[in-house]
């Protein structure tokens, strides 16, 4: 089979620079160097960087690279953890934050069309202004783009009552490679018609084609939202605590876990509220009607009053973000506790994720690391950071070895490797302990029909 190619030549350079006049391509080390790397930290550089502001620019590049069988990689703000968009077989960058306009926020039909480069945050608060509401919240919203968070399936906290992305997505314009621009679902909400290629796009990390434009599903926006920090002596505590709350008929917002190392990181790190014999804390935040939201805290009160609790505030309207700043700032506060860190998001079956955390703590204390967890215990998933210091000798073995570990603990609690983040390079040596041999022929096969060249994003396992 043909290699791809490991420089541009005379002819492809002539074409990419037509083809992206001026500021739309770069081939400088600088330009080169800064596209290559992504949240993971991990880097390579690529031949060349284009900036596309149209779908018929991305088509005809998708139709050239296929002839010169060129790697094309996908990017936008290069938020994600796992290496996703890092160009490891050189080729071609296309950066899609040029394509940022939000092109139709319609109330009536309860949808908006955006261009990928959209910056979700920008969105949400368009749509706001209207009225409406786009729940999905990965922890990356302030910077991070819709074709981002389409092409990772992206999170955040909200999962647990709205959903991840994929329940947004009700249609999408990509281009495949040989440069055809398709079109899949549409704008309504419901649509049975042929196989879900939507759903199919949604997660593929730009290993399909790539996305040019995206109909949304949006919401009526809330009228108010409230925010409660419970703590508890352990994390045995923080489920009895969880479970009090769905008991009593109420599905949070967002319902967020911190660990005791996460708590002691947060404590070296800012003020905290909590006293000193907190074990594990509960963040949770209920939205709706003014008086819906009241009556939820009352009967949330209430069902933690069955429980012991070292702690309760609460916070509402602006208030409540200064409860919420403590979760932002869990990643960097981790280093805290040590230099140096290796993340991961796994995700149990919810009633599974004490015995999990449990296990994972048991390993870090086997290991000589500090496992470190925090995350959605609404639906099982967990962040997981071991902490170690690469200075010290045989820490950054036990770290990979801790990792494994905890991949194998999770997977015997019938978890996966991933909640969100994806596979990327990071996990790429670890998927077939999840996912067997036939299921990976057939994401194999589903991938050859769209880019049978594997030109698209090629080097990493989605």
């Amino acid at each position: 089979m043909k290699s791809y190619p490991e420089k541009l030549s005379r002819l492809q350079r002539k074409f990419l620079k037509k083809l992206f006049p001026d500021s739309e391509s770069g081939f400088s080390d600088g330009e080169l160097l800064s596209c290559g790397v992504d949240a993971s930290r991990k880097h390579a550089k690529p031949l060349a960087l284009v900036k596309p502001h149209c779908a018929e620019q991305v088509s005809e590049l998708l139709s050239w690279a296929q002839k010169e069988r060129m790697p094309v990689y996908p990017r936008a703000r290069a938020t994600n953890k796992v290496g996703g968009c890092v160009p490891v077989k050189n080729g071609i960058v296309v950066s899609m934050l040029g394509m940022n306009s939000i092109l139709e926020i319609n109330s009536s039909d309860f949808v908006t069309v955006v261009q990928p480069g959209v910056i979700t945050a920008d969105l949400q608060r368009s749509v706001e202004k209207q009225g409406l509401f786009y729940p999905p919240d990965p922890a990356s919203f302030k910077i991070s783009t819709i074709g981002g968070n389409i092409s990772t399936c992206a999170g955040g906290m909200r999962a647990v009552k709205y959903g991840v992305t994929r329940d947004y997505v009700l249609g999408l314009e990509a281009v495949i490679p040989g440069g055809e621009i398709i079109h899949t679902g549409g704008r309504t909400h419901k649509n049975v018609v042929g196989l879900d290629l939507t759903r199919l796009f949604v997660g593929s990390a730009g290993s399909l084609g790539l996305i040019t434009k995206a109909t949304l599903k949006l919401l009526p926006l809330p009228d108010t939202s409230a925010s409660v920090l419970i703590g508890f002596e352990n994390l045995a505590g923080c489920l009895k605590g969880a479970e009090a709350v769905f008991g009593c008929g109420i599905l949070p917002t967002a319902m967020e876990l911190m660990d005791k190392n996460t708590l002691k990181a947060l404590e070296m790190h800012s003020e905290v509220p909590w006293p000193v014999d907190t074990g594990g804390v509960l963040l949770l935040k209920i939205d709706g009607s003014h008086e819906s939201v009241a009556a939820d805290l009352k009967q949330i009160e209430k069902a933690l009053s069955q429980v012991s609790t070292t702690f309760l505030e609460k916070g509402s309207g602006d208030d409540q973000e200064r409860l919420w700043e403590l979760r932002r700032v869990i990643s960097p506060a981790a280093f805290n506790l040590a230099p140096n860190k290796q993340g991961e998001d796994v995700a149990v079956p919810r009633g599974k994720v004490a015995q999990a955390i449990e296990s994972y703590h048991e390993i870090g204390d086997k290991l000589d690391v500090v496992v470190l967890c925090f995350g959605h215990l609404g639906d099982g998933n967990i962040h997981v950071s071991v902490m170690y210091d690469k200075s010290v000798p045989g820490q950054s073995e036990n770290a990979l070895k801790a990792k494994k570990a905890i991949f194998s603990s999770t997977l015997a609690l019938g978890g996966t490797l991933s909640g969100e983040h994806g596979i990327g390079l990071t996990k790429a040596d670890y998927i077939g302990m999840q996912i067997g041999n036939a299921e990976l022929n057939l994401m194999h096969g589903i991938k050859n029909v769209f880019d049978p060249l594997n030109i698209m994003n090629p080097g990493k396992v989605v």
